[in-house]
């Protein structure tokens, strides 16, 4: 039994270690500090302290389970953890399945925005565009709108940012769009739809985004009754953690608010 808390103990410390160097890197990479990875962080951190002091830890809780509040908090506690749980549970499975949905053919492509350095597009929003370019190549018919505003510390917006890459990488400037006014993923959609609509573009819609944003880019494309597919751009390893749970928090706020 002592060894086996000594395994759990030694177990849970190098999953928090891990879990904290995972959501610091972007940091000191990219100085990315975000709802995601400072929420990982927090939470690497009171599992390294739990793995450190366990035996403290556990006297303090059975001691307070003593009490009658605290058999109450501590239940509510564990029912939190619980539900919490089962939340990420349920909001992993639907990332990944609307991440999955498929493009109608010759859809019109909408490459939602995402973070510019100078004119240079950030690894995020490149495998957006990556992607995009694998799906226009492959449907000829397919017009593209880029969305995006510009944000305070960028040269250029997303949009023009975007389509320059595009050209480059050989799709016609007649295919492309370019929204520059949004500033939020409902925009992005939003405005884009203006621009379907005084184009006469196709109104079944391929959203260009990263995997783990396909889920909440499209309630917001249902919202506006738009039929709608994806298509994912993969997402650095290195970013995931940090993204990833970036987006359950931002999954939950829709849910809630």
């Amino acid at each position: 039994m002592k060894l086996l808390k000594i395994i759990i103990r030694l177990c849970l410390l190098l999953f928090g270690m891990a879990g904290f160097g995972g959501f610091f890197m972007p940091v000191v990479r990219r100085r990315i500090l975000n709802a995601g990875n400072a929420a990982g962080i927090i939470l690497c951190v009171c599992v390294v302290l739990y793995a450190l002091f366990m035996p403290a830890v556990h006297r303090m809780l059975c001691t307070f389970w003593q009490r009658r509040i605290g058999k109450v908090l501590l239940s509510i506690l564990a029912a939190g953890v619980a539900l919490g749980v089962i939340l990420v549970i349920v909001m992993t499975a639907l990332m990944i399945k609307a991440a999955r949905t498929p493009a109608a053919p010759n859809a019109t492509v909408i490459v939602l925005g995402c973070k510019v350095y100078g004119e240079r597009p950030s690894i995020a929003l490149e495998e957006r565009l990556k992607a995009a370019l694998t799906y226009l190549n492959a449907n000829p018919d397919s017009a593209c709108i880029v969305s995006g505003g510009q944000g305070a510390d960028e040269t250029i917006s997303e949009a023009e940012c975007m389509y320059l890459y595009l050209v480059k990488n050989g799709i016609a400037s007649k295919r492309i769009y370019k929204e520059d006014q949004s500033t939020t993923t409902r925009e992005n959609l939003a405005f884009s739809y203006e621009i379907i609509k005084e184009q006469g573009l196709n109104e079944k819609i391929a959203i260009a985004t990263n995997n783990y944003h396909e889920y909440r880019a499209g309630k917001v494309a249902e919202g506006l009754g738009l039929e709608y597919g994806a298509v994912s751009g993969d997402t650095a390893l290195w970013l995931l953690p940090t993204y990833y749970a970036r987006e359950l928090l931002a999954i939950l706020y829709e849910w809630v608010f």
